[in-house]
């Protein structure tokens, strides 16, 4: 029986033996990712006892079982985690991009990038069900990349405010870490807000990374964790970029996250998944096919235009370049895009003849319906035809319209995980004599 392909235009791209290639290591790493799987494979229940890995709670001594998932690994996480512990589960709400039918718990879609009214009323029903939670009962706490937009409870700002700071931060070419330091200090819920909600409950946090290092503290804006970060860190940041007098805010109040190590002596964060696990898989497909397989880095960073141009000039002929991470794009004109396509048509001019650069999205969502490009000489002698200059798509950040018009976007939909952004640059195999 044939697969599915993750890359729902996989058959209109693979016009080239590396293409094919590309896109098979791609997809090798995206079905290693899949959610629900992880789920399934690292919880189980036994009788009274609920284990994660090599860590386990008797639910016999719990009177309720709370669920509660950010993010866009929360929806696949509830229906795997209802298939293990069914009747058990006492109540939940689960926020993600999407939603769907879950028997036990109630299912939102809110809004991302950026948050909305519709992330904020999904928000105050987890409240509501954390305030609730007693001595006695134990939290179940999914979360996962989105987490930071979705898990929307502003502190002293209306949410079109925390809106447009984020979105300037994100066009002034900030990174995840210092985004998600300024969005937990103005906030009720993120940077450990959420477990002192819950106190004293037992809550277990599980924990999909989708930034450069598995910080437990960044992914999501860590709403389970101890947070080392602290109001003069979101302060200078914000001074940094400008960003009061950018967003034309008269003041900006910053409230300081919990720090009292007692309010988290009964959490237990677990870390689920990380892009280690699609890069491996990624590594292992391309080894079959017969490729040399370098994974250069898990921590990818940096403007994306930069990362792009570096990746394509790395591998040698026969060669797969792999890396994970979270680049930047610092917004100089008024095009569409995401990181991925930038960093693809970053990579336009360096990308030799028999050469290939990939970047994919692993959520399926470039910050557009695309989940990313590839540009190889197919692209390049499609927009010679059409007319299109890569320099002046670049200077106007206009990404997603040039891939779309040479026909190199990839289109996945929302895969439901999220472990950062994939990036392959290849050359083809020599021919042998």
């Amino acid at each position: 029986m044939t697969r599915r392909h993750v890359i729902k235009n996989h058959a209109a791209l693979s016009s080239t033996a590396l293409r094919k290639d590309a896109l098979a290591v791609l997809e090798a790493g995206l079905r290693a990712i899949d959610t629900g799987a992880a789920v399934r494979r690292a919880c189980r229940l036994r009788g009274d006892v609920f284990s994660i890995g090599r860590r386990s709670w008797n639910l016999a001594k719990f009177e309720n079982v709370y669920v509660i998932g950010i993010g866009k690994a929360a929806y696949d996480s509830a229906v795997a985690i209802e298939r293990v512990l069914g009747r058990r589960i006492s109540g939940g709400v689960i926020l993600d991009v999407k939603s769907g039918p879950l028997r036990r718990m109630r299912s939102y879609a809110g809004t991302h990038p950026f948050p909305s009214e519709i992330n904020m009323r999904a928000t105050d029903e987890i409240i509501d069900l954390l305030v609730r939670a007693e001595r006695k009962d134990l939290v179940i706490a999914v979360v996962s990349g989105g987490g930071s937009a979705l898990l929307c409870r502003p502190y002293k700002l209306k949410c079109d405010v925390l809106a447009l700071v984020t979105r300037v931060l994100m066009a002034k070419g900030a990174d995840i870490n210092e985004i998600n330091t300024v969005r937990k200090h103005l906030s009720e819920v993120q940077g450990g807000q959420l477990a002192e909600l819950a106190y004293p409950a037992t809550v277990i946090g599980l924990l999909f990374s989708d930034v450069p290092g598995d910080n437990p503290g960044i992914i999501a804006s860590g709403p389970t964790v101890l947070d080392q970060t602290t109001v003069h860190d979101a302060s200078e940041i914000l001074s940094r970029y400008g960003i009061v007098k950018a967003c034309r805010m008269p003041d900006c109040d910053l409230r300081e996250t919990p720090k009292d190590p007692a309010l988290f002596k009964k959490i237990a964060n677990v870390l689920l998944m990380t892009n280690a696990v699609a890069l491996d898989a990624m590594k292992a497909e391309g080894l079959k096919r017969g490729y040399r397989v370098n994974i250069l880095t898990r921590t990818l960073s940096g403007e994306a235009r930069d990362a792009g141009a570096s990746l394509a000039r790395k591998p040698r002929p026969g060669e797969m370049i792999l890396a994970g991470g979270e680049t930047t794009v610092t917004m100089r004109g008024k095009g569409r895009g995401g990181r991925n396509q930038e960093l693809a048509l970053g990579a336009f001019a360096s990308v030799p003849d028999d050469g290939l650069v990939l970047s994919c999205a692993s959520d399926g969502i470039d910050n557009t319906p695309a989940a990313g490009a590839i540009v190889d000489e197919i692209t390049k002698r499609r927009a010679e035809a059409k007319k299109l200059d890569s320099e002046s798509a670049l200077a106007n950040n206009a990404s997603y319209d040039f891939f779309k018009a040479t026909g190199s976007q990839m289109i996945s939909g929302q895969t439901g995980a999220n472990v950062s952004d994939l990036v392959i640059a290849a050359r083809a195999k020599k021919r042998s004599s």
